[in-house]
Formats: C-alpha cells, sequence, structure tokens
C-alpha cells in the first residue's frame, strides 16, 4: 500500500463508519462558494455562469469551454435570483419509470420545432423569385413557457364526449407537426421516427388527457365503434392504459379484505380470433410466455393480466374489448372499440410452440351498438362474397369517372335514385370568373419535392412548410394551401393530393329525413382528403336569384361556425410570441359553386352543426390561370359507415353586426347535441 513503508496507523482511530445511504449532501455556505443554481442546460444562466459542453451551441460559444473556472469559482452575485426549471401545472404523481421517460423525453427534444423559415420577401412584400439565393434563418431558442392544458382536475378524472374528442384532436394535431418536422429532416439523414409516440409523451406529462380514474365497464365520452390509429391515444382517453401490453387491469380489495386484479379491458389480434365468424364470440389468448431475443418461449403463468381475467370470469365483470386490425389501405394497425364482453370460459391448451397457453371465451354483451361487425360486413363487401346486398341500385355512380367505385345505395324506401346530373370531377369556370396569373413553368424539384427545400417555389408559397406529411395528411387549416402545378416536373410529388381524384370507397345512401347522404367503407384518417367540391363557378352577383332554389350550392362568402384544428405553439414547445397560423379561409374573390347540374360525390354531403368533415381552399397554377378548389378533409378520425357532413354556413346578412345572432333559411335535421337550429 502507497505510504505505508516504516509507518503506522492506528485503525482503532476510524470510528462511526456508516452506509453511503445514510450520508447527507453537505452544500457549501454563501461565503464560500456561488449559490445553488438550477437552470436548463441551454440557458437563461445568471451572471458569472455559462453552459458547458456537450450543451453549448453555436449561438453561445463553439470553442471549448474553460476548464479553469472550475478552479476559480465566481463570486456569489445577489442581485440575480436562481433560475427554476420548466414550471409547469401540477400533475398527478407518474410512477418512477413513467417519470424518468418523461423526463428523458424533454431533455432530448432539443431540436427547434420550427426549422423552415417564412418565404423569402422583397422591400415590396413580394416573394423573391425561385433561383435566388434562400438562406436558412436561425431558428430562435426555444422558450419554454407553463403551459396550461385548460382541463380541470375533475375533467381529468371523468370525461365526457366533448373533451374525449377535444383531447383526440389536440393530440394528433401535435403528431401531425411533429411528423411534418420530421419528414423534413428525413429527407435529409433517413432517421425513421416515431411522432405519434413524442406527442402522446408529450400530451399526457402536460395534461392533456381525461378519464385517468381507471374504472370497468363503459368510459366516459368514448362511444362504441370509435376507432384510434395509435395506441396511445386509448392510453390519453382512458379506454386502455397499457401502451403495450393487451390486458389492462383493475386491483380491488375481494371478499375477505385481500387485494386481487380484475380486467378493465383487452386488445384483440382481430379477424383470426372468431369463433366460427360470429362477430359476437372472442376467443382470446393470455399474455406472457412468447419468445424473444432474449428469452424462449415458455409456458404462460396465471399472474397479471390472466390472472385478472380469471378473476372477472368468476366475478361476471364485463371487460371492454378493442379489436386490432390490419387494413390494406392505410397499411397500419387500425383499433375498433367493440363495446362489453363477458368472459363465459377459461382454459389451457398447447400454443404453436409446444407450451401452455390460457384461452378465454367472450361473449359480447347484448344491447349495443354494432361495432366490429359493420367491419366485417364490408369486407364482404369489398371481396364480393356478399352478393345480396339490400338496396343496392348501382354499383358504380360514376360510371368509371372516378378510380375508385361509388355505390348507390337505398335501404329507406323505393325512390330509384338522385334527379340526373353530369358527372364531373373539377370545377368549371366561366370566362368572367377565370383568374389569370403570371405563367409560371413550376418547381425545378425534378422526380418530386421534398420537405424542407426552400428552394422549391411551391413550398416556400406555403411559407416554408410542406402543407401535407409523408402519408398526404394534412397538417394545419391555412387560410389558402398552395400545390405543385400539372407543369411541375415533379410527377410523383405528395404535393398533388387534392389533383389525384377521390381515394376512399365511398356511397351515396338514402337517410331517412335528409335525402341522400355520403358514407365510406374505409375508415378515414383524421386530416385525410376526401374529395373537392366539382361543379360550375357562378358568378354571385349573377345568380343570387337562382341560388335560393339550388339546393346543391357552395358558398364561400356564407357565415362558419369557427373551431381550432391546428396544433398549439406552447404544446409543441414553439416560440409562444410568434402569432399563429390564421385557420380562416382568404379567397382571392367570392367562390360560388353550383353542383345541381354538374357535380361529383360532394354534392351528396348532408349539413350539420357538429360535422366530421371541413372545406380547405387549395389553389395550383396551370398554364397561366389559378385554379381555385373546394376540398374536403377529415376533422377527427371516421369509422366505416358513418355519414359524412360538413357545416353549410349561414348567409351572411347585409349590415349585421358582430354578436348578432345570424339564422339560416331551412330547418336543420342533424339531431345533434349543439344543432343550432337552421342553415343556409
Amino acid at each position: 500500500m502507497e505510504g505505508n513503508s516504516g509507518s503506522y496507523t492506528d485503525k482503532t482511530r476510524v470510528l462511526d463508519i456508516k452506509p453511503l445511504r445514510t450520508l447527507r449532501p453537505i452544500f457549501p455556505s454563501g461565503n464560500q462558494a456561488p449559490p445553488f443554481v438550477c437552470a436548463p442546460p441551454f440557458g437563461p444562466f445568471p451572471s458569472g455562469f455559462s453552459s458547458f459542453y456537450p450543451f453549448t451551441s453555436s449561438q453561445v460559444n463553439d470553442q471549448t469551454p474553460d476548464l479553469s473556472q472550475a478552479q476559480n469559482p465566481p463570486q456569489r452575485q445577489p442581485q440575480i435570483p436562481p433560475q427554476p426549471l420548466v414550471p409547469h401545472q401540477q400533475q398527478p404523481q407518474a410512477p418512477p419509470q413513467q417519470q424518468l421517460q418523461n423526463l428523458s423525453e424533454r431533455s432530448l427534444a432539443t431540436t427547434p420545432l420550427r426549422p423552415f423559415r417564412s418565404p423569402v420577401t422583397t422591400s415590396n412584400g413580394e416573394i423573391e423569385p425561385e433561383g435566388s439565393t434562400v438562406r436558412r434563418k436561425t431558428p430562435k431558442k426555444r422558450q419554454l413557457s407553463n403551459f396550461e392544458s385548460g382541463i380541470t382536475v375533475a375533467e381529468r378524472d371523468n370525461g365526457n364526449r366533448e373533451l374525449v374528442m377535444s383531447v383526440l384532436m389536440r393530440f394528433d394535431a401535435l403528431r401531425r407537426r411533429l411528423a411534418q418536422l420530421e419528414d423534413a429532416e428525413d429527407a435529409v439523414n433517413g432517421i425513421i421516427k416515431r411522432p405519434d409516440l413524442k406527442a402522446g409523451s408529450t400530451c399526457m406529462s402536460r395534461g392533456v388527457r381525461t378519464n385517468t380514474k381507471k374504472r370497468p365497464g363503459l368510459v366516459p365520452g368514448v362511444e362504441i365503434g370509435d376507432i384510434f390509429f395509435f395506441r396511445f391515444e386509448m392510453c390519453l382517453v382512458g379506454l386502455h392504459s397499457p401502451s403495450m401490453a393487451g390486458i389492462d387491469y383493475l386491483v380491488v380489495k375481494g371478499e375477505d379484505s385481500e387485494e386481487e386484479p380484475i380486467a378493465t379491458s383487452i386488445v384483440s389480434s382481430g379477424y383470426n380470433e372468431n369463433d366460427r365468424g360470429n362477430t359476437d364470440v372472442l376467443i382470446y389468448t393470455g399474455q406472457g410466455g412468447h419468445a424473444d431475443k432474449d428469452k424462449e418461449a415458455s409456458d404462460q403463468k396465471l399472474e397479471r393480466g390472466n390472472l385478472a381475467l380469471e378473476k372477472s370470469l368468476h366475478k361476471n365483470s364485463l371487460v371492454r374489448v378493442i379489436r386490432g386490425l390490419k387494413e390494406a389501405t392505410h397499411r397500419v394497425k387500425i383499433y375498433v372499440y367493440d363495446g362489453l364482453f363477458e368472459i363465459k370460459e377459461a382454459w389451457i391448451e398447447k400454443g404453436k410452440t409446444g407450451h401452455d397457453t390460457f384461452k378465454y371465451k367472450l361473449v359480447r354483451a347484448p344491447g349495443q351498438p354494432p361495432a366490429f361487425a359493420t367491419w366485417t360486413e364490408v369486407q364482404k363487401w369489398r371481396t364480393g362474397k356478399s352478393t345480396s346486398r339490400n338496396g343496392l341500385i348501382l354499383p358504380d355512380l360514376t360510371s368509371g369517372v372516378e378510380s375508385v367505385a361509388v355505390s348507390l345505395v337505398n335501404e329507406v324506401d323505393n325512390e330509384n335514385g338522385p334527379a340526373y346530373f353530369t358527372y364531373s370531377t373539377t370545377v368549371k369556370y366561366s370566362m368572367s370568373f377565370q383568374l389569370t396569373t403570371q405563367r409560371s413553368s413550376g418547381c425545378g424539384c425534378g422526380n418530386k419535392c421534398k420537405p424542407g427545400n426552400l428552394e422549391c417555389h411551391c413550398i416556400r408559397r406555403n411559407g416554408g412548410d410542406f402543407p401535407y406529411t409523408g402519408n398526404d395528411i394534412l397538417v394545419c387549416r391555412k387560410p389558402m394551401v398552395y400545390e405543385c402545378s400539372p407543369s411541375c416536373p415533379c410527377l410523383t410529388c405528395k404535393s398533388k393530393v387534392t389533383q389525384m381524384g377521390v381515394k376512399v370507397r365511398l356511397e351515396v345512401f338514402k337517410t331517412v329525413n335528409r335525402g341522400w347522404g355520403l358514407r365510406s367503407w374505409d375508415p378515414i384518417r383524421a386530416g385525410a382528403f376526401i374529395c373537392v367540391y366539382a361543379g360550375e363557378a357562378r358568378d354571385k352577383s349573377k345568380v343570387q336569384q337562382t341560388m335560393a332554389n339550388d339546393d346543391y350550392t357552395f358558398d364561400t362568402t356564407r357565415v362558419y361556425t369557427p373551431f381550432k384544428w391546428n396544433y398549439e405553439h406552447g404544446l409543441a414547445d414553439e416560440d409562444a410570441s410568434s402569432e399563429e397560423m390564421s385557420e380562416e379561409p382568404e379567397l382571392p374573390l367570392p367562390l360560388i359553386i353550383s353542383a345541381k347540374n354538374i357535380g361529383n360525390v360532394a354534392r351528396f354531403m348532408n349539413h350539420s352543426c357538429s360535422p366530421n368533415v371541413f372545406w380547405q381552399p387549395v389553389s395550383y397554377e396551370n398554364n397561366g390561370q389559378l385554379h381555385l378548389h373546394v376540398a374536403f378533409f377529415a376533422m377527427s378520425h371516421i369509422p366505416p359507415m358513418t355519414e359524412l357532413t360538413y357545416d353549410y354556413g349561414v348567409t351572411r346578412p347585409s349590415g349585421a353586426q358582430n354578436g348578432n345572432p345570424m339564422y339560416g333559411k331551412k330547418r336543420c335535421f342533424c339531431g345533434t347535441e349543439y344543432c343550432r337550429g337552421s342553415f343556409g
């Protein structure tokens, strides 16, 4: 041992040895060192302090940190108060693992959420011509703020329909924004990311959630038949808490006052687990025992979720069932809430690996609206297995004009179809209505436009952001969406979504009290394009008298109920001081489209005061002419065979003042909770 030559140490003098866990940290007093300061890694910092590697940035200091500061600490600066960590409202205490996950999510999210600059403008306000040198503006440092979710503690414990839809809409708006930014980054580095996980973690940590009080049975505000494209959506609304596990359970006190688990919900794998094709019966396989890269397959054990299902069997406790379905049209798994099921039987059988697996037979409780049964019925129509479709009038209303057939069905009365009209997929403009613009050859992006490319003329017209995600989902409502024109050389560009025609399987059907309506065989994702409003563009000053007798008129000058659909800057950790994008449409002139004689499927879409579809103005150039379109997008996830509706608005009365009630000319029969009674 070093230093033991010729010396002796009296070991009896070593006293009061304690384990390290009993020791407490001792901080220096005020006259020994500077105060204990807690600040974010990128600042702001009190006077005399600076960031250290690897948290230094080019905006602060690109040089190697001065290590001499550790040897010569700065003097105390009493006039500078310690900087707090990110303040946020008090949240329910999360488990330690969740706290670590949330902390890592926030600490890793150091990339500013606004990597694009606005279009380069000249002194007179015009957009800088293409081909000029565009410098990427250094993004502002992210300012973390005290985000308020707007959801009370009571609402967080127990939700309602309006709150559930609001939470899902806010989550998806954030997810679309993150996907938009990551699409721009992926075009450069090719990294595949999961914006849904990041958006879900952010919403959970910021309190944008509801129904946190775990319960068996129905969940307030979640309706049977609702669909989800991400498992985090089910977590945020309290339908199924685990983001990975297939069984969710609740620990309760049994008859002998001992705690025992009961199952609250399960997520099944879909079509293959039905008992002989009966949609009201589900054969569910227990959890565990599966092989992975770290361990071999083994027998399943009667614990956790498996034990909870066993206890629910004996207690006759109903379990929520969510079906996970693979849909070729979306290339992702979609989750369908199929309602409440009762566990009837449980047994053990040998699985494919030869090990014991638990099996449970669940039967759907009677009196519930159809959900999964609707999906299986649509599958039969799609594959041609169901030849006796009740009420089918025409297999394709468009006679091949659309690339996807649009069926015509009447299951209400004996009417053979709507009045005759010429089917068209575009808007026909009169000579007096044509809008001319400077002839442009389009962008020079080659095969396709790449998100984040500020040299692209079309992207710059959209404020530097690509308007759609990589899977053709609209990111934000805007005053105007500019798409690439047919003259652009980018033939496979993702910025021509509305020009590619209808992509979902639509159906025109007869309603009970509102004439003909429109619905879809396919599930429609929030932000997905549905169709444009085709017809004849009219000059409002010349058709004012005939509009009263035209039930197939779309009028952009009407007053529409405002609603929030875009992401929140505070939730996305973007600069809260920057002005949020307007969601109100802005057109160069009033656009009136009549689909009475010429039109497409959009003419059959009915009005609702609580719609699931909204309209967005879209334009593109072609041969020196500006083409304006009214495009329809899904406001939220829409299950199959759900009627598609949008807000018709009300006519703007002359001389109306702000705040005065405005009533439409026609009576509304939408029957929703927030029906205003009229439209048009």
